[in-house]
């Protein structure tokens, strides 16, 4: 089965109630872009907690739909409901049937992070069976090894685990930093996160691994002091959770920070310099890591 897709283009301002109106009347999906994606004008948006929605302010809207006449239908439909007038220059494109399962494994073959750390996937055999292999399938959760901040992290973790540490993963998503520090040698290891889908993701992939990772809701009180504390969120968060994240980690312990672009480097080690002896930044692709020691106090 085939479906069309309806491309326009519309201002930030119209976008929320338009995708929400076109949903409502039977749209399969809505997606939105930056009306320069793909060009030298193109911005990366994170969606990053404080960060201004309307920082596209031209969309390029794509609406998923069973064939074209019912798209074009919906949109006027949508349109007339909040009293405006249908876009001009509405694209069609055809969408052929895909087989997404065979798409999406295909995308993920496994990774190598060092000599002896390997990501692989459930469908592949491990390339080198007497290595350190994670099993990790690309989920709802964020985190399977392709993306810089988690090979930094992976890379940093290999680097400072040595064995017998207690390890906090602030973060965890997919739990695939906590999962890795166990099967590096970490005595313990406790994920923490604000979504509930990551959490049950991380804990699926625990089991899958034959680890014994803890995983918690960051609402839940912590007191643990760790040896190791890696963060892989973005800027802003760990702008806030600086005093929280010194807080657990030990004194002497080590700290890595990730998910941090290179022109919010200066700042975040600016911020977490009181508590920590900070490392020279490590840069991937645009994307920084910052690691340092625990002081025994603050300076």
């Amino acid at each position: 089965m085939g479906w069309v897709t309806l491309v326009l283009e519309l201002d930030a301002l119209e976008a929320d109630a338009l995708s929400d109106k076109l949903l409502e009347l039977g749209a399969l999906s809505v997606t939105t872009e930056d009306s320069a994606a793909g060009t030298a004008d193109e911005k990366a948006i994170f969606d990053e907690p404080g960060e201004d929605p309307s920082s596209w302010p031209h969309l390029r809207m794509r609406v998923l739909v069973d064939n074209a006449e019912q798209g074009r239908l919906l949109l006027a439909r949508a349109c007339a409901a909040l009293g405006r007038t249908p876009p001009a220059g509405v694209g069609i494109e055809t969408v052929d049937a895909v087989d997404w399962v065979r798409v999406t494994q295909a995308q993920f073959e496994p990774q190598r992070i060092s000599n002896r750390l390997w990501i692989v996937p459930s469908w592949h055999e491990a390339p080198d069976p007497q290595a350190i292999n994670i099993r990790l399938d690309p989920g709802l959760a964020f985190g399977t090894g392709s993306h810089p901040t988690t090979r930094l992290c992976l890379e940093w973790l290999e680097q400072v685990v040595k064995g017998g540490e207690s390890v906090l993963d602030y973060g965890c998503g997919s739990g695939i930093l906590a999962i890795a520090a166990l099967k590096l040698g970490a005595r313990s290891a406790l994920g923490i996160d604000v979504d509930p889908m990551a959490l049950e993701a991380a804990r699926a992939n625990s089991v899958a691994n034959a680890v014994c990772c803890e995983f918690a809701d960051a609402a839940a009180p912590i007191t643990i002091k760790a040896d190791v504390v890696v963060a892989n969120i973005l800027a802003n968060p760990l702008r806030l959770l600086a005093p929280a994240l010194a807080g657990h980690t030990r004194p002497g312990g080590q700290l890595a920070l990730a998910g941090i672009l290179a022109q919010q480097a200066d700042e975040l080690v600016g911020i977490y310099q009181p508590w920590f002896d900070l490392d020279p930044p490590v840069e991937a692709d645009g994307w920084v890591r910052l690691s340092g020691k625990r002081r025994a106090s603050p300076c």
